[in-house]
């Protein structure tokens, strides 16, 4: 376990300054680009579903997810800095790789439908801004997102994705179009008058499997092994000691950046249908195109465009991330070679998975499958595996192979409390699901 009595070491103190300092200066990148890809199309669903179902009844839920997030990403990103390896290549250490494959095949399914799901959305989304055929939008924003992944280094390519960040602003711009209640808002977020029905339960529950995604854990980690092979001289925290404050102030600040940014987007987009959707009595939205287009004669046609505009931002952001969490997870699993800087004829494998899941994804749009019930499915799936994965990265944090940069008792119990409430809405959505 990490002791903070080594920061009144002189040369740690001024490591633990100038990194700190860095970060403060904008140094974020995969907690910040993590949180951003928590907003993917699927999620704007989910989060306009609630809002036009419940009005402000339901925006405590994202205050409850903060530190849950906040906690969960924390120790994946940890376990990726300490280790020099991502969360699958540590899980296989300590788990049977047959049980890890298991999980990731769930989550490689999982992943698969919710690209579909996303892509479908941004040529809709697109559709509705430009006129033109929203299938054909889907496959260039595909062939763009591969092409990017599998030819543009890492350093240049992770610039974009913070980049692509900024689209999520689009949500809060459209909060300044629309009237808003503050006093119905205030009431929404403590909870006082939450709403608990049947219905709303259901809506918890995708909130919370939405919030919360197994993919997200997989990506950071592996994010945070990319930096380290981006900085010369940086080693493993387990190498290297001695950059541990540094390091670790850095990814408390991007981690707790990245899941604010993504919460505060999330209320944005609940409270922006709350007040026009839900308020005009439009209470079922089953697609975040469907929600832009029935903002249009409630709240303009700027508002409009900034909602359709932000579903495509927001899904050139997190496909790759979706496609790449995969790629990372399996392949770490499998012992191939990984990583975003490498070119695809050299990192074969992880190129596969990644271009696989792309293209699957793709054909759920041309299938017969309903693509909302596929979504459904998919949170479903994603909803069941995160428990057991987490409950696997729990115990790799806190296992020996993490030296003394073992879980501490804060972040620990955040991070198990993380698993017992989604143990507690995985239990929720079977429930509702048989019922």
């Amino acid at each position: 376990m990490f002791d903070p009595r080594s920061l009144l070491q002189p040369d740690a103190r001024a490591r633990f300054r100038k990194r700190l300092s860095t970060a403060a200066l904008g140094k974020l990148g995969p907690g910040l680009v993590t949180g951003a890809a928590d907003d993917d199309p699927s999620g704007i669903a989910t989060y306009s579903q609630g809002g036009a179902y419940s009005g402000y009844g339901l925006l405590w839920t994202m205050v409850l997810t903060l530190p849950l997030m906040i906690a969960i990403q924390m120790i994946s990103a940890l376990i990726g800095r300490v280790t020099g390896g991502g969360l699958a290549h540590n899980m296989v250490r300590v788990l049977p790789r047959s049980l890890v494959l298991a999980m990731l095949l769930l989550l490689f399914a999982a992943n698969t439908i919710n690209v579909g799901a996303d892509l479908a959305a941004m040529g809709e989304a697109a559709r509705l801004v430009t006129g033109f055929e929203g299938h054909g939008l889907s496959v260039l924003f595909a062939l763009v997102s591969m092409g990017l992944q599998f030819f543009v280094p890492y350093r240049k390519y992770s610039r974009l994705l913070m980049g692509l960040t900024f689209s999520l602003f689009a949500y809060v711009a459209v909060l300044f179009l629309v009237p808003l209640d503050w006093g119905q808002i205030l009431t929404g977020l403590t909870g006082i008058h939450a709403d608990l029905s049947e219905r709303a339960a259901t809506t918890i529950v995708a909130i919370f499997g939405t919030t919360i995604s197994p993919y997200l854990f997989f990506w950071q980690s592996a994010q945070e092994v990319e930096e380290v092979g981006q900085v010369p001289g940086e080693k493993p925290l387990l190498d290297d000691p001695g950059e541990a404050p540094g390091a670790i102030a850095r990814i408390r600040i991007d981690t707790i950046a990245g899941m604010v940014v993504s919460n505060l987007i999330a209320i944005a987009i609940m409270i922006a249908t709350a007040a026009t959707l839900h308020r005009h009595g439009i209470t079922h939205i089953t697609t975040a195109a469907q929600a832009a287009e029935a903002l249009k004669p409630l709240a303009g046609d700027f508002a409009f465009t900034l909602f359709a505009l932000g579903i495509v931002g927001t899904g050139l952001l997190a496909i790759p991330v979706l496609a790449g969490s995969v790629g990372y997870a399996v392949s770490e699993t499998m012992g191939w070679k990984t990583g975003l800087d490498n070119m695809p004829w050299q990192a074969g494998g992880f190129y596969a998975v990644i271009g696989l899941a792309m293209i699957l994804g793709l054909a759920i749009g041309y299938s017969p499958i309903n693509p909302i019930q596929a979504l459904y499915w998919s949170a479903v799936i994603n909803g069941l595996v995160a428990v057991p994965l987490m409950a696997a990265m729990m115990y790799v944090a806190s296992h020996r192979m993490m030296g003394q940069f073992r879980v501490g008792p804060v972040l620990g119990t955040l991070g198990w409390l993380s698993t017992a409430v989604m143990a507690a809405a995985a239990a929720a959505m079977i429930y509702v699901s048989v019922r």
